[in-house]
């Protein structure tokens, strides 16, 4: 099922005066915005005193909204807990790894794992969802707002500590079994009761690798049962569907995991903010793009969160997937904070369309003149004077229907995407800058900078429509995914350090990757810093991270000393090392040379994004580009009908 595509933005009627609610709402309509969220921030309003409940202003916001013709989305103020909440669950704040709590005065102050305010969480949603949830104008809702920001998933509480020892115990039934699988036989570590256990932080040096990657599992458990909890407190209350809105590079809890709980995968969607501060690149890459953002960063998350959408009730072949918040001029959170060139708040919008999105909506209507985010741009000015963002939004709205229906159809080329090989790798690194997502970032660029649409997949996900798998990193391939890569005939990438670790952090025996068919073992491993790379005998480097292969596997690339750096066992493929660009580049091509698809090389800047019906151009630079026939402009998005 395709749905229509549609503009939206954030509003906050709390922070206005309720006279000029009607006039805001008509200049959204005239924009072409027609969902609008609200809400999320605004418990302290709704419930100032514990118990009693103000809801006519929230009553009237939504009636004016409506009225408008706009849709709303409802979201759960549970990412602000009011002050009088901590009086009431003092011991409910999260505490960081140095054993500090995180106070009160911003925002996102509370632990997961702690009973009392998660009942308080649920209690709040569930009157919303009583007084609302039948409301013809609320036609979706958020949980929460922004799960992990501010590195709040992982905290070192008491609550946490009761909760992980209760964790433990499920899993493990005794601690003669969570001895075997945390081998505390190493270092004289081995607990006589799961009371005896206690949190991985303030060690004397490093805890054991088992015991932290449970405790990361434990973490993101406990984010997927706060919101499961909202979930069943607002399923029998409304028929709207139900989101969450995500973030970029936030990998500390398993958003597969939640969004099977969901009906719409979101995100929050700024480009400028997160190449300042989310993406490893060089100075001049970032000064080339310092008022674009990265040209791959926002497509890689695009395609994430259409695959987490694939999770959701709805089902795998009706990915619903949106952008809850664009950047439309400077943020006021990254190091520095310049503003987009004219057209980048258009592009943006288009980017996300051709990958599937059905709404994009622009955070924030207007620009707050008080509190920390006043320097964040909106859609207007301070003094409700338009800025930059409104005419590129009118603009994208008059164009939405030379798209056709949001549809993103499945791509050739999959890459097999793994919440807990990130905490795998932060947990044993190795070396200083191993970073399993930097891994699959360089893969996903790689092959957009060939001409590929790229889809991520859930470890569980069915392959067998797609051309390429690569499977970068995964430090444990449980058995439904080995046996589909076992099964394939397409060609398949695994590597570097994929299938290094069993469940329980041990080296597996015989010796990795274990991947029936593929005739190679991992004998030795090293780290390379960064002045140290492996020069290739056809060009490029192995940079970062280098395995010793061994066995009759058949060898693709070498290192100038002549030890096998890609080898290949029929259509199975292991990669021993980290390649750098130019070597990358040379690898992808072979590979899609294999699997019959063209590589189409883009300029710098310039990508493509096929959909069903359109081929996209996308350039995030500033010249225009001449390619396969077609002309695109700078700062552009071009929509090709497929014949």
């Amino acid at each position: 099922m395709s749905h229509t595509r549609a503009l939206g933005t954030c509003y906050y009627p709390e922070h206005w005066p309720e006279e000029i609610w009607e006039q805001d709402a008509a200049r959204m309509v005239a924009a072409g915005i027609s969902w609008v969220r609200i809400g999320e921030f605004a418990w302290s309003r709704l419930e100032a005193v514990p118990g009693k409940l103000t809801w006519d202003w929230l009553d009237r916001a939504v009636d004016t909204l409506g009225a408008a013709g706009l849709k709303v989305i409802m979201g759960t103020p549970t990412a602000t807990p009011p002050r009088w909440m901590l009086d009431r669950h003092p011991d409910m704040l999260a505490v960081d790894a140095e054993g500090r709590p995180r106070g009160f005065g911003s925002r996102r102050h509370y632990c997961f794992s702690h009973a009392g305010y998660r009942a308080e969480a649920v209690r709040i949603t569930r009157l919303m969802g009583a007084r609302y949830g039948r409301n013809p104008h609320v036609q979706a809702w958020q949980t929460d707002n922004e799960y992990g920001c501010h590195d709040t998933v992982i905290s070192y509480s008491p609550a946490a500590r009761a909760a992980f020892r209760n964790w433990l115990a499920q899993r493990y039934q005794s601690p003669d079994a969570l001895n075997r699988a945390w081998a505390t036989v190493f270092w004289s570590r081995d607990y006589d009761s799961f009371d005896a256990v206690d949190l991985p932080n303030l060690t004397v040096t490093e805890p054991a690798p088992a015991h932290v990657m449970d405790f990361r599992r434990f973490c993101s458990d406990q984010v997927v049962a706060f919101n499961r909890a909202k979930v069943d407190a607002l399923r029998t209350l409304t028929d709207a569907p139900l989101l969450h809105n995500y973030m970029g590079r936030i990998l500390e809890f398993d958003h597969f995991a939640m969004g099977a709980d969901l009906d719409i995968a979101t995100w929050d969607s700024y480009p400028i903010g997160f190449l300042s501060d989310r993406i490893d690149a060089p100075a001049e890459h970032k000064r080339t793009y310092l008022r674009q953002g990265d040209p791959d960063f926002q497509a890689f998350h695009h395609d994430l969160y259409r695959a987490v959408a694939r999770r959701a009730p709805a089902g795998a072949d009706a990915p619903r997937w949106w952008v809850m918040e664009q950047q439309p001029g400077p943020v006021n959170w990254a190091p520095y904070n310049p503003a987009p060139l004219p057209g980048m708040a258009r592009l943006w919008a288009h980017e996300a369309y051709a990958h599937g999105a059905e709404v994009v909506a622009y955070f924030r209507w207007r620009q707050a003149p008080f509190a920390q985010e006043q320097m964040h741009a909106g859609l207007l000015r301070p003094d409700s004077s338009p800025a930059p963002g409104l005419a590129e939004c009118t603009q994208v709205a008059s164009e939405l229907a030379m798209m056709g229906p949001a549809d993103a159809g499945r791509s050739p080329v999959a890459i097999v995407y793994d919440y807990p090989s990130q905490w795998a790798w932060e947990t044993q690194p190795q070396g200083a800058d191993f970073d399993w997502f930097a891994l699959v970032f360089d893969l996903y660029r790689g092959l957009r900078t060939l001409g590929q649409s790229v889809d991520f997949v859930a470890p569980d996900a069915d392959l067998s429509s797609y051309a390429l798998v690569l499977c970068p990193g995964t430090f444990n391939i449980g058995e439904t995914l080995k046996t589909q890569l076992a099964s394939r005939t397409g060609p398949v990438l695994l590597g570097p350090r994929t299938g290094t670790r069993t469940e329980t952090f041990e080296i597996p025996v015989p010796l990795p990757p274990q991947v029936p068919g593929l005739e190679t073992t991992i004998a030795l491993t090293e780290s390379l810093p960064p002045d140290a790379p492996m020069p290739l005998q056809e060009g490029g480097a192995m940079i970062r991270w280098f395995e010793h292969l061994e066995g009759p596997a058949d060898t693709l690339e070498a290192t100038e000393s002549g030890q096998p750096a890609l080898v290949c066992s029929g259509n199975l493929h292991y990669l021993a090392g980290w390649p750098d660009t130019e070597a990358l580049s040379r690898i992808l091509r072979r590979l899609l040379d294999t699997a019959g698809l063209d590589s189409l090389p883009m300029p710098d800047g310039l990508r493509l994004r096929e959909t069903p019906t359109h081929r996209v151009w996308i350039n995030y630079s500033q010249q225009s580009h001449e390619i396969d026939g077609i002309t695109v402009p700078p700062i552009d998005a071009v929509w090709q009908t497929k014949s």
